[in-house]
């Protein structure tokens, strides 16, 4: 059975996508996921969407949303920087580095600079321990930061 289209746009898009996921076991996870890789995040329309193909209140939809911390509620920016705070960097100096990032950026975690290039967000280990504190930047890890690997970091992201 395929779901009608819940209109146009996003909420057809998701319906879209929805419509190939949902007879999965455990669809829901998957479909959050491919929405996600579909707009760089999951879009306050397709909640409704997907929880009323899977039977579900929107309310345990947007749980797992917020729940997960890789789940996006905006558009990140065109380059994202996760910090680790775990606590093998904090130990290393992990909360300095950050405190560098947002004040180089201007910005807080889980925030996007206004020009929209980064985006900086906390992480809870990148399992780069051995190498604290370590950063990710769109993907890549990067380990044992100090201040001067900030500053090229933020030169990076600048150009």
């Amino acid at each position: 059975m395929v779901m009608q289209s819940a209109g146009t746009g996003i909420e057809s898009q998701v319906a879209s996508i929805v419509d190939g996921m949902r007879d999965m076991e455990g669809p829901l996870l998957p479909i959050l996921h491919e929405v996600q890789e579909e707009f760089g995040y999951v879009p306050q329309e397709a909640l409704p969407v997907i929880a009323k193909a899977l039977n579900l209140s929107r309310a345990e939809v947007y749980g797992v949303v917020s729940f997960y911390h890789d789940y996006r509620k905006e558009p990140a920016g065109r380059h994202v920087l996760k910090v680790c705070q775990a606590e093998s960097c904090q130990s290393m100096g992990s909360d300095e580095v950050a405190a560098r990032f947002k004040q180089a950026l201007g910005i807080g975690f889980h925030q996007t600079t206004p020009d929209g290039r980064v985006t900086l967000e906390p992480v809870y280990c990148l399992g780069m321990c051995a190498c604290s504190p370590a950063a990710m930047l769109d993907g890549e890890v990067i380990g044992r930061i100090d201040a001067a690997r900030v500053d090229e970091i933020i030169a990076e992201v600048r150009r």
